[in-house]
């Protein structure tokens, strides 16, 4: 259907290639190392990632990101949400003029407070109907093992959010579309900062009960920020809010919820981050959450103490008992 490029050879930058590889198109997924490149292409395998996982033959590596880029009607970028500004400074000229730019980020950018759709227009200074975001439940694992999932493509520009939703649409794989570019990301982005929350309370040893509730109020605080920046309310009740958040509190294969299960269980910010492959998005997007919260007066405690966690400012066991003790008032406030 389309060539595509995915730029960034991670787990779920990889299963996500292979869904497009599914769905009929060319795929050329680029990493940065190229000795990864190399195995992907003798094996057919992603081994530092999924490494049980057999991927299409449409799909090829390379670690040339002139290659990789040359001629895709689709980019996709799938690099660690940070490092997005400067990865895209040294692609931009070699994005062509009419590719759509799908990202599958999840995280706020520390300093400028912007979400990833608005870095890639700062960066590229594409208009709003050649950005586009995939979100969703989506754990890569999962994905990869083609078991049944669904997600959102969002843009603002309905055509392209139903074309890149029919490139995407395989028998495991179900896209739906929508227009709410600034409630998919920021639920994308809130979600894994719950996650370490909910992980925190299983370290402790703490049960369902509690899950549910930081599960619950931490949905009503992202959906007042959302409000307050922008998004349509409903988001947050569907996949990319709801369905995104619950996988990612309930699932041992989520980053986020295990990192948080570690710092609960007394280990350190440091000695959790040398022992995980893996990138958290959450550790880093707490601080740009919180900040963000504050420049538009949205209360969002359960962010701001999982920001102060992660800094270390407070140890697991005040993160919930601050919580607790927090000056009742009704729920829809």
């Amino acid at each position: 259907m389309a060539k595509t490029a995915v730029m960034g050879a991670g787990s779920w930058g990889t299963a996500f290639a292979l869904v497009l590889a599914d769905a009929g198109n060319e795929v050329t997924l680029w990493g940065r190392r190229p000795e990864l490149c190399e195995t992907i292409n003798s094996t057919h395998k992603n081994a530092d990632y999924l490494p049980d996982v057999l991927l299409p033959d449409a799909i090829s590596a390379t670690s040339d990101p002139a290659e990789a880029l040359a001629g895709a009607e689709i980019v996709v970028l799938a690099v660690p949400s940070q490092q997005l500004r400067a990865n895209l400074e040294s692609w931009s000229d070699r994005i062509p003029a009419d590719a759509v730019m799908v990202s599958l980020m999840k995280g706020v950018e520390l300093g400028t407070h912007l979400r990833m759709s608005e870095v890639i227009a700062e960066i590229t200074g594409a208009g709003p109907e050649r950005i586009a975001v995939v979100s969703g439940p989506n754990l890569a694992k999962e994905i990869a093992n083609r078991e049944p999932a669904a997600s959102v493509v969002a843009c603002t520009d309905q055509t392209v959010a139903e074309r890149l939703q029919k490139a995407c649409h395989t028998p495991a794989f179900r896209p739906y579309s929508m227009t709410d570019v600034i409630g998919c990301e920021l639920a994308g982005t809130a979600k894994n900062i719950i996650g370490l929350a909910v992980g925190v309370c299983v370290g402790l040893g703490y049960g369902d009960n509690t899950k549910a509730s930081v599960i619950t109020r931490g949905l009503a605080e992202t959906a007042r920020l959302g409000v307050a920046i922008g998004a349509d309310p409903v988001t947050f009740m569907g996949l990319a809010g709801m369905g995104d958040l619950v996988a990612t509190c309930s699932s041992p294969l989520s980053r986020n919820r295990s990192f948080g299960e570690k710092l609960g269980e007394g280990m350190s910010v440091a000695e959790v981050t040398a022992q995980t492959r893996q990138v958290a998005e959450g550790v880093k997007s707490c601080q740009s959450v919180s900040e963000l919260a504050k420049m538009h007066g949205v209360e969002m405690p359960i962010v701001e103490h999982v920001a102060a966690l992660i800094a270390g400012e407070m140890s697991p066991d005040e993160l919930v008992a601050n919580l607790i003790s927090r000056q009742a008032k009704p729920e829809t406030v």
